[in-house]
């Protein structure tokens, strides 16, 4: 499963433990919305490219 993970704030301690977990078993991505460097072009192929999406 491609899951893609949305940081809006930056990542936290929950974040970074849920993120490694799945990282084991899937293909995971982490777009962190809190660097200034982000093409919203981009994250909107890339939530519909990935089968689950998760904003934190």
């Amino acid at each position: 499963m491609k899951i893609l993970h949305i940081l809006n704030d930056g990542s936290t301690d929950l974040s970074k433990k849920v993120i490694d977990v799945q990282s084991k078993e899937h293909n995971v991505k982490v777009i962190n919305l809190s660097k200034k460097d982000v093409s919203y072009d981009a994250i909107i192929d890339e939530i519909f490219f990935h089968d689950k999406v998760i904003s934190w």
